[in-house]
């Protein structure tokens, strides 16, 4: 069986920062283990639901791959939820600011005011456009001829002080996120179910929003399960790989 995630940093995260996507700990190498395959990765920070739907219309190496594919997973619309004191666009335009001393003078200046103001602004991206570039992604998949089963999550929880512990766009994002997923009979992983007391607890990466080993343990054996689970994975593709 061989997986194709569209994910973010929660993907490429361990407890102390990001790592390349074949780390064999991270939960989408764990869950196709549990599956018997492999897994291939289209992430990135702060990816968000839109940027999912850029890199899938964009990228001529996920167009190779998903003729290749078993299981297309949906493991955005997490950092949809936090909130941003900018807009997107500004906000990731910072990275382009010269010279060198006035993109580091700015960023500091964003970093400093961003917990103030997390509380109050609203989340990254919001909640019917989350939804509306998952229905997107998933029917452009559908207009190729690809019948692969697909799932997805339920956006993740934070305990960051980066953002004030504040996430009030989580439960509009969750409701969208599974407004979408009804209507196309998409399943979807409980995140916050299964990663809730993990992050909570504080037992993940020290930044209070990615996670741990044992995080990654939980996430990659509940989706393998719920992939498992699904009517139209035919036994062949659970088979171990003999490549």
């Amino acid at each position: 069986m061989r997986l194709l995630v569209l994910g973010d940093s929660l993907s490429f995260f361990g407890p102390s920062g990001p790592l390349p996507a074949d780390h064999p700990r991270l939960w989408h190498n764990i869950c196709a283990e549990a599956l018997g395959g492999s897994a291939e990765l289209a992430a990135g920070f702060g990816w968000t639901a839109r940027d999912a739907w850029w890199a899938l219309t964009g990228d001529p190496r996920i167009w190779s791959l998903l003729p290749r594919t078993d299981v297309l997973v949906f493991a955005v619309g997490s950092m949809d939820t936090l909130p941003s004191p900018l807009p997107t666009y500004l906000r990731e335009g910072l990275r382009y600011l010269r010279p060198d001393w006035l993109r580091r003078w700015v960023r500091a200046g964003y970093q400093a005011v961003q917990p103030r103001l997390a509380p109050y602004t609203r989340a990254s991206l919001p909640p019917a456009l989350t939804a509306r570039y998952l229905r997107d992604m998933h029917q452009s998949v559908r207009n190729l001829q690809y019948t692969m089963p697909a799932v997805g999550i339920v956006p993740s929880v934070h305990r960051a002080a980066t953002y004030a512990y504040a996430h009030q766009g989580h439960a509009a994002a969750v409701a969208a996120v599974r407004g979408w997923a009804a209507g196309a009979g998409v399943p979807l992983l409980n995140l916050p179910a299964v990663i809730g007391e993990h992050v909570r607890s504080g037992a993940g990466n020290p930044d209070g929003m990615h996670w741990g080993w044992e995080g990654h343990e939980l996430v990659g054996k509940a989706m393998a399960e719920l992939i498992s689970s699904l009517d139209t994975i035919s036994p062949v593709a659970l088979r171990p790989s003999e490549e």
